[in-house]
């Protein structure tokens, strides 16, 4: 069992939540991983964390997609953590760095997307470049709602795994 976690076990409930609430963003999920402790190792962690996930109402999604700065900015919708900001700048390293051609049809993009969709636009950039950021941006426009909410969900749980994974690294 990683040091992390060991520790994290021991935690009384409301600090453990704290602690693990940027991984995320969601209450819901939150508080049932919180529930499921002790988890005896990495993979039980992110394993639990998957069928929570998958458990959860579309209002427990919006809000996780909620603590999410949109592409290419560096301020989430609502508060985020300290932690959860770091992660986000780090996710969107690809971006920071793009060029102005990109950085403004992203920003179109993140405005189309918002329009169509009345949320931000949710995908694990860690390791993409602007350019297919931009490419699954104007993919994804093209589907209906239900399609897109499922997609959205699905790249949240990437994050949240990557998330995890830096989470347990001492």
């Amino acid at each position: 069992m990683s040091d992390v976690l060991t520790r994290w076990n021991l935690l009384p409930a409301s600090r453990a939540l704290n602690e693990i609430l940027p991984c995320c963003g969601s209450q819901a999920w939150a508080n049932e991983i919180v529930a499921r402790r002790p988890l005896l190792d990495g993979a039980s962690l992110l394993s639990a964390s998957d069928d929570i996930w998958r458990s959860l109402s579309e209002s427990d999604w919006l809000e996780a997609f909620r603590s999410h700065p949109r592409i290419g900015e560096s301020k989430a919708v609502t508060d985020a953590s300290p932690q959860s900001a770091r992660w986000s700048e780090q996710e969107q390293s690809n971006v920071a760095n793009a060029r102005d051609s990109a950085t403004t049809a992203l920003a179109e993009g993140n405005r189309i997307y918002e329009r169509k969709f009345k949320r931000i636009f949710i995908v694990c950039a860690t390791g993409k470049s602007p350019e297919e950021i931009l490419n699954i941006l104007r993919r994804r426009l093209e589907t209906d709602e239900r399609t897109e909410l499922q997609e959205a969900a699905e790249q949240q749980r990437l994050i949240t795994q990557i998330r995890l994974r830096k989470w347990l690294q001492p």
